[in-house]
């Protein structure tokens, strides 16, 4: 059964007759084929309508939906002879981050991606994408394995922030997430970092300093949660839509602003509609921002990067 999301009620009705009238046993003198194509055809149009006018607050939600395409589906559809890896050498494994050794359309690369899991149990093991220490440690040493050996970095981006519990924060949180980012900055190779759902905070920058940084349509990237920054300026997370317009999280104003490189279109009604689309155009736009990065030389490429950064906040000064 579909899931629908709050502002989307009218079609969650729509659904639900047409699949009754679907349901209705058609005894011979009773044609409901022209009344289904008449509530599609309904139903068609306000999709249109209504993902023609989105709110900041609403793709946030797009954005979380849980049946949206998450890392592992990205790898499983786009990386051939995908080989994982584990561990961070020092303390243990982090499952909120996948990574690992493939061919993308066949370049050899190193793939990174934030997991949330699709189901219960899957968001349990995988921490709900919220990645500890370890996850970016993991992160820094197979970039440096990519580094040695001359193969181009892949990231895919989905959490809402790293994991803030005591015990992560005991082990070196902040740190962690630091020498991750230096890693990425550091890369002799290319690096293409894709925001596929949610990029909160430092745990999804500890992944996206790349030569070039795309995101989804619907998707959000943001220093902090609408959530987080309401019950800072408000005491309330009841403001969290209010957030969301004021942080500027949408990959339209990112894009506005220079903070990314690149939208890839999503399906109409978002990338949960159709996600064997959405992997293919995602693929697609890897693929050309990735060829031209491939002829530079290690030094052009942390030159390209560090300017790129440091651009950032001067655009329409």
């Amino acid at each position: 059964m579909r899931h629908f999301l709050d502002f989307e009620q009218p079609l969650a009705e729509l659904d639900s007759k047409i699949e009754e009238l679907r349901h209705i046993s058609d005894g011979g003198d009773l044609n409901i084929a022209d009344e289904v194509a008449r509530l599609e055809s309904k139903a068609d149009k306000i999709l249109r309508q209504t993902y023609q006018k989105l709110s900041a607050w609403q793709k946030v939600q797009i954005a979380r939906h849980p049946e949206r395409p998450h890392a592992s589906d990205y790898i499983q559809a786009l990386i051939t002879d995908f080989t994982p890896l584990a561990g961070d050498r020092g303390f243990g494994e982090d499952r909120a981050i996948v990574g690992g050794l493939g061919r993308f359309r066949g370049y050899s690369v190193v793939v990174l991606g934030t997991e949330k899991g699709a189901d219960t149990e899957a968001r349990v093991r995988h921490n709900f994408g919220m990645a500890k220490p370890e996850g970016y440690r993991k992160v820094r040493r197979l970039m440096e394995l990519a580094d040695r050996f001359g193969l181009p970095v892949l990231t895919l981006v989905d959490t809402a922030g790293a994991y803030p519990g005591v015990e992560a924060e005991a082990r070196g949180q902040a740190e962690a997430i630091a020498r991750s980012i230096e890693g990425c900055l550091k890369l002799k190779v290319p690096l293409i970092a894709t925001i596929i759902g949610e990029g909160g905070s430092g745990g999804a920058m500890a992944l996206a300093a790349g030569n070039a940084v795309l995101m989804l349509e619907h998707s959000i990237y943001s220093v902090i949660s609408p959530e987080g920054c309401a019950s800072i300026l408000w005491r309330s997370a009841e403001n969290a839509k209010d957030a969301a317009e004021a942080l500027r999280l949408t990959a339209q104003d990112l894009l506005k602003l220079g903070v990314i490189d690149q939208i890839v279109p999503e399906p109409l009604g978002g990338a949960h509609r159709s996600a064997s689309e959405t992997m293919t155009r995602t693929g697609d736009a890897i693929d050309a921002a990735l060829r031209p990065l491939l002829g530079m030389d290690g030094k052009a490429l942390k030159a390209q990067r560090r300017d790129k950064f440091l651009a950032m906040g001067k655009k329409g000064l």
